[in-house]
């Protein structure tokens, strides 16, 4: 990840959430780094242009990403300076990510990320078709809503929506699971980490980057797990880690824990149609 350039398009709290997040994942993989190193390539355009360090009246939470820069006061310019492999838009501002944008990043990268995160539908930054099309098939793209199938030149991209409901359940669950008495950012990568193990290969051939959402029930077994093994790790659970006996596995004591409703499940119909 140290040899990506971010940039995003929105710098508020969610943009600045998710920017700090991968400049720690950053320091994880290189824990010789300071937080100055990790985070010198990840960059911020807001209303006022490429966030700089020789900019005054700089919110906190943007400072750590105000690097020495020449002034861009627009997205394409930053486009230009900067060659980012990974354009991040948490804006709230349609069509931003126009065809010259997205052109540029694909002559300056052999598989240029796009993740138009803005939503709803409305607001996102660029549809899936222009990123793909715009792109010349060569974008990874992902959306904060939905966007229908594309077939661009005799190939189908299935785009993935980067929706928090993939982690979320997961990470409430292993911590409660684990009797948590602390949930900080290194939660929130270790169940990153886990959610990109979980895409099957048929997904990342479609140019999806997320699992299907159908399966989130699974994917929320699968974080909890991590997340739990990881509060073990690091001290910060209160319940012991069980002790598990021949074939059985944490994951299984955690979809034991889960709540069904049995009036939809399956398990609940065959109930049902045994009692009647």
């Amino acid at each position: 990840m140290a040899d990506h350039q971010f940039l995003f398009l929105g710098a508020g709290e969610a943009g600045c959430g998710i920017a700090t997040l991968i400049g720690e994942a950053i320091m994880q993989e290189n824990p010789q780094m300071s937080q100055k190193e990790a985070f010198k390539n990840i960059w911020l355009v807001d209303s006022k242009g490429l966030v700089t360090s020789d900019r005054t009246n700089l919110a906190d939470h943007k400072q750590p990403f105000a690097h020495d820069s020449p002034a861009c006061t627009n997205l394409l310019n930053a486009v230009k300076l900067l060659n980012p492999s990974a354009l991040i838009g948490v804006s709230g501002q349609p069509a931003t990510f126009t065809a010259q944008i997205v052109q540029h990043m694909a002559a300056t990268n052999p598989r240029p990320i796009i993740f138009s995160l803005s939503n709803p539908t409305s607001q996102s930054e660029c549809t899936a078709e222009q990123a793909y099309t715009w792109s010349d098939g060569s974008a990874i793209f992902a959306s904060g809503s939905p966007f229908p199938a594309v077939e661009y030149q005799g190939q189908m991209f299935t785009p993935a929506q980067g929706n928090n409901a993939y982690v979320f359940p997961g990470i409430g669950l292993g911590s409660v699971f684990s009797g948590a008495t602390r949930i900080d950012s290194s939660d929130m990568i270790v169940a990153a980490r886990c959610l990109a193990t979980l895409v099957p290969q048929r997904n990342l051939d479609l140019g999806a980057c997320y699992p299907d959402l159908k399966n989130a029930r699974e994917v929320s077994v699968r974080i909890a797990a991590a997340v739990a093994n990881w509060q073990w790790q690091r001290g910060t659970a209160l319940k012991p880690k069980p002790e598990l006996t021949g074939e059985e596995k944490l994951e299984d004591l955690i979809r034991d824990s889960m709540w069904f409703d049995l009036r939809k499940s399956s398990i609940g119909k065959m109930h049902q149609e045994t009692n009647h």
